[in-house]
């Protein structure tokens, strides 16, 4: 005989929607509680306030935006020049690649470093 567990078979997902300065405009705050969100929208201004206040302060970047920035240094991944999708497919490779060596070799030198 098999018993039940007791909790129950789906949890309660949790409806919160996290947007940039971008959207802090009423119809989105309405469209987005309207669906059964909880909107977490800064305001404009939010970030400039926070700048001048803490010292050292930068903006949180997504990780998305962080790997594109990395990946636009490099002058053949920015303007497409490859015709081939296979050499365009090794460029990023080797771009990424290069990406991943340097952050460990950073990450290394960090942890080499005494103190």
């Amino acid at each position: 005989m098999f018993r039940r567990s007791r909790t129950p078979r789906r949890q309660r997902r949790r409806r919160e929607s996290v947007a940039s300065s971008t959207y802090d405009y009423a119809s989105v705050r309405e469209l987005v509680t309207g669906r059964g969100f909880t909107p977490h929208i800064r305001t404009r201004g939010e970030d400039i306030k926070l700048k001048l206040r803490t010292p050292g302060w930068r903006a949180r970047r997504w990780v998305v935006e962080a790997c594109h920035s990395w990946l636009n240094r490099n002058r053949a991944l920015l303007i497409r020049w490859s015709k081939k999708d296979e050499n365009h497919l090794a460029l990023l490779q080797l771009a990424s690649g290069l990406i991943a060596f340097k952050k460990a070799h950073a990450a290394r030198l960090a942890l080499a470093q005494p103190g």
